[in-house]
């Protein structure tokens, strides 16, 4: 690859997401969320009643479905969804309609190509492992559970009130569980990854890490 490829891979709630978007601010180059492309099917999924466990019936749909990325906005059969896949039913959804197969290598697909003519950033599960492996920059940022927990109830508790934070570490964990055992690219830190732990961390401190590293390696 002559161009400009990073791969971002860790645990929900680590921070993937706002780092990655502060690095392709700094760097000018495009940022692909792709978290968010299996969160807009999740959503079209559950709007439209579809059983999870339904795989066929999955597919029927996802081949019916025109998921992509224009002008930093994921885009839902030309329809902007950025805000209506992040809520805590689709948090709590998205691992099991993320593992199935076909879901994987069509979304995937999408994301290679976008990577062949573009600088980006790539945040996900599987990018350095699977969907990317031939990156130039691999980084793997994680945190531990009660934190990333933390993170996530502090996202929430406004929409949600009842909710509880020991209720959102139960279910980081069993996310975690679903993306590290699932058949199909499972979430797993690569050799050639550069792992930054972010618990006692700040966004800043993750963001000038990575940027360092790039700059120091001829970036």
């Amino acid at each position: 690859m002559s161009n400009l490829v990073i791969a971002i891979d860790g645990p929900a709630g680590a921070g993937k997401s706002t780092v990655a978007k502060l690095i392709a601010q700094n760097l000018n180059i495009v940022y692909i969320d792709t978290g968010s492309m299996y969160r807009a099917l999740t959503y079209k999924l559950l709007k439209e009643n579809i059983d999870l466990n339904n795989t066929s019936k999955i597919i029927d749909v996802l081949n019916s479905t025109k998921i992509d990325f224009r002008d930093n906005h994921i885009f839902l059969d030309d329809e902007i969804v950025d805000d209506k896949i992040r809520t805590n039913k689709i948090n709590n959804n998205v691992s099991l309609v993320a593992k199935i197969k076909e879901v994987r290598e069509k979304l995937v697909k999408i994301q290679r190509n976008i990577s062949k003519n573009n600088d980006i950033i790539m945040d996900g599960r599987d990018i350095g492992s699977y969907v990317l492996p031939n990156a130039k920059f691999k980084f793997y940022i994680t945190a531990n559970p009660e934190e990333r927990g933390k993170r996530r109830y502090k996202e929430l508790i406004k929409e949600y009130p009842n909710i509880k934070l020991s209720e959102i570490i139960e279910e980081i964990k069993e996310r975690d569980k679903i993306d590290k055992t699932r058949n199909i690219a499972p979430l797993i830190k690569t050799e050639d990854s550069i792992e930054i732990d972010t618990t006692n961390k700040s966004i800043e401190e993750v963001v000038k890490i990575i940027l360092n590293y790039i700059e120091k390696n001829n970036y």
